[in-house]
């Protein structure tokens, strides 16, 4: 039986698709049977510029325990069973590690992880920083995964330089592909849009996403309708039909490591223009990548502002970006499909 402990589901993000597409793409492709452990309903409106609710996400992460240590009170998990955790900073796998280990059931947990503390960019690593108590958590539950997922190397080097000891645990870090091969067959009817003067920003309303520098660029291109994706409260489908008739999707992020919205734009044809840093460098391709220092903060920006407004005014005059986004799409492809995750778990 392969268990996945899912993340809130917030409708406007990847975590609502994972929830209906994670399970079938496993059956599929793990073998046996799947269950999910969900939390239940939370708020949809998450904390101001974080990815999910501080405080549903405690009540959520709480009521999946409860049913875990039910199935374990019962006698329903087994030896073999497998445990997924869709987002790796869940305290709840401490204790799934302290009911298999007192009872004696031989079971496999893996953890996907999006981030922490150590990165700096990060909610966690802005506001708490290295305090013991969240970087001694965060070893505890690197320690409970058997298998811990990365989907860039970027995210295992800077995990690594936090926890330099954990590289010695090598064999539990494996660098996959997030399970989204869905994406491809959902913004199919969105490829092949008539564009519009639209140049977009899909990332959450936060500082790390340096929305400041989205909002002084739309001064230089009056022509064009600058679009804050989170200011819309946009359906899934809506912003998809947005994107679609975008021409840009643009970043300034100081914190990445993967970066969805980027490839989904790419799949539609609105052409990525991403800052040469971060997970960024080692996903890009040289025609979608602009040099870090011209947006490392808002004064770089300044300093380094007439740069990216030519290479912007470049790019939206190009007749070449259809080529370009499909070269992109196609070099993203193994950062966007779970293979590895699978093959992995069937392996168990």
């Amino acid at each position: 039986m392969i268990y996945i402990v899912d993340i809130e589901a917030v409708d406007t993000r990847y975590t609502a698709q994972w929830k209906k597409h994670l399970p079938e793409q496993l059956r599929e492709h793990a073998g046996g049977d799947v269950t999910v452990i969900s939390g239940g309903e939370v708020p949809q409106a998450t904390t101001p510029g974080a990815f999910l609710n501080f405080g549903g996400t405690n009540v959520y992460k709480s009521n999946q325990l409860q049913q875990i240590a039910t199935l374990f009170c019962n006698g329903q998990i087994n030896d073999g069973d497998y445990f997924l955790y869709t987002d790796a900073w869940n305290p709840t796998v401490i204790q799934l590690r302290y009911m298999s280990s007192l009872l004696g059931v031989d079971i496999n947990i893996g953890g996907m992880w999006h981030a922490g503390s150590y990165d700096p960019q990060d909610f966690l690593g802005r506001l708490i920083g290295d305090k013991p108590w969240v970087r001694n958590a965060e070893r505890s539950m690197f320690d409970c995964y058997d298998h811990n997922y990365f989907a860039t190397q970027f995210h295992i080097d800077m995990f690594l330089k936090a926890f330099p000891d954990c590289a010695v645990y090598s064999d539990t870090i494996i660098r996959c592909g997030w399970p989204m091969e869905y994406l491809k067959d959902t913004l199919a009817p969105y490829k092949g849009m008539d564009k519009e003067n639209i140049i977009l920003f899909p990332h959450r309303m936060a500082p790390e996403k340096q929305p400041e520098i989205f909002r002084d660029l739309a001064k230089e291109f009056p022509d064009y309708e600058f679009v804050f994706a989170q200011e819309k409260e946009l359906t899934k489908d809506e912003y998809h039909d947005l994107l679609g008739r975008s021409k840009m999707v643009f970043s300034a992020n100081t914190q990445e490591t993967l970066g969805i919205s980027w490839y989904e734009g790419a799949l539609v044809g609105a052409i990525p223009l991403v800052p040469d840093r971060l997970s960024y460098t080692e996903m890009g391709t040289d025609e979608v990548l602009y040099l870090s220092e011209w947006s490392e903060d808002f004064d770089k920006y300044v300093l380094h502002k007439e740069k990216l407004v030519q290479r912007m005014q470049f790019l939206l005059q190009s007749n070449t970006n259809e080529q370009v986004c499909n070269k992109v799409a196609n070099h993203l492809d193994g950062y966007f499909n779970g293979k590895e995750l699978y093959k992995t778990i069937k392996g168990t």
